[in-house]
C-alpha cells in the first residue's frame, strides 16, 4: 500500500457509529420538511442509491436540503451522547498520528458535534471543516489540501457514501471506501475506489512516507 501523508475522513458512518441515530430521526424531519418517510423495510435498498437517487425517491427537493441537514445537526446535538466511534476508530486515529500521518475531517456535521464524539481523538486531527452541504466536499477537501500544504496525490480521503468518492475524484485525491458504513459497500466498490477499507483495523496499513 502506498504512503500516505494525509488522511482526511468523512465523520458519519466512516469514524462515527451515528446510521441507528439517523434511521431514528429520519422520519421525524421527513415530517417536518414535507418529504416522503420511509418504513424499515425499505432502509436496505435505499442505502444502495446514491444521495441524489434517495432525495428524488423520497420526494426531498435540494433547495429544502440545507434546512434538513440543519436539524439534524440541531437533534444531534440534543443526543449526541447516544453517539459513539465506530470500535476501533479512537485507537486507530492515534496510532496514525503516531506514525506521521496528519489527518483531517471533512464532513456535513456540526464542528461541535464532531469534536463531541471524537473525545480524546480529536487531538490527533489537526484539520477540521465541518458543516459543509453534502454535494460541497471538493471545495473543504481543496481547503485542508491548502492549509497543509500537500498535494492532491500525497492525501487520501476516506469515507462511505457515493458522494464523498465524487468529490475526492474531482479534486484528484485517492478515495479510500469503509466497508462499514451508511452506504452499499457493494455500490460503493463499483465506483472503483483506490482503495477498500473492510474493518477499522485496516485503517492501520495507512502508512506515512519514510515509514
Amino acid at each position: 500500500m502506498a504512503a500516505v501523508a494525509l488522511a482526511i475522513f468523512d465523520f458519519d458512518g466512516t469514524l462515527a457509529d451515528s446510521f441507528g441515530f439517523f434511521v431514528r430521526v429520519f422520519n421525524e424531519l421527513a415530517s417536518r420538511h414535507g418529504f416522503r418517510s420511509v418504513e424499515p423495510h425499505e432502509v436496505p435498498a435505499l442505502r444502495r442509491l446514491g444521495a441524489r437517487e434517495i432525495m428524488q425517491r423520497l420526494g426531498l427537493p435540494a433547495r429544502k436540503l440545507p434546512a434538513v441537514t440543519k436539524d439534524f445537526i440541531g437533534l444531534m446535538r440534543k443526543d449526541r451522547g447516544s453517539v459513539r466511534l465506530f470500535d476501533g476508530i479512537h485507537d486507530a486515529l492515534l496510532a496514525l498520528q503516531g506514525r506521521g500521518v496528519a489527518l483531517g475531517v471533512v464532513s456535513s456535521n456540526a464542528r461541535d458535534n464532531v469534536m463531541h464524539v471524537l473525545g480524546e481523538a480529536a487531538r490527533a486531527v489537526r484539520y477540521f471543516e465541518c458543516g459543509v452541504s453534502i454535494f460541497g466536499k471538493r471545495a473543504r477537501l481543496r481547503k485542508v489540501l491548502r492549509k497543509s500544504g500537500m498535494a492532491a496525490g500525497e492525501a487520501l480521503y476516506i469515507g462511505d457514501q457515493a458522494t464523498d468518492l465524487e468529490a475526492a475524484r474531482a479534486e484528484g485525491v485517492p478515495f479510500g471506501a469503509v466497508a462499514w458504513g451508511y452506504g452499499d459497500f457493494q455500490a460503493l466498490r463499483a465506483m472503483e475506489p483506490e482503495r477498500e477499507f473492510h474493518r477499522v483495523a485496516d485503517l492501520l496499513g495507512i502508512t506515512a512516507p519514510g515509514r
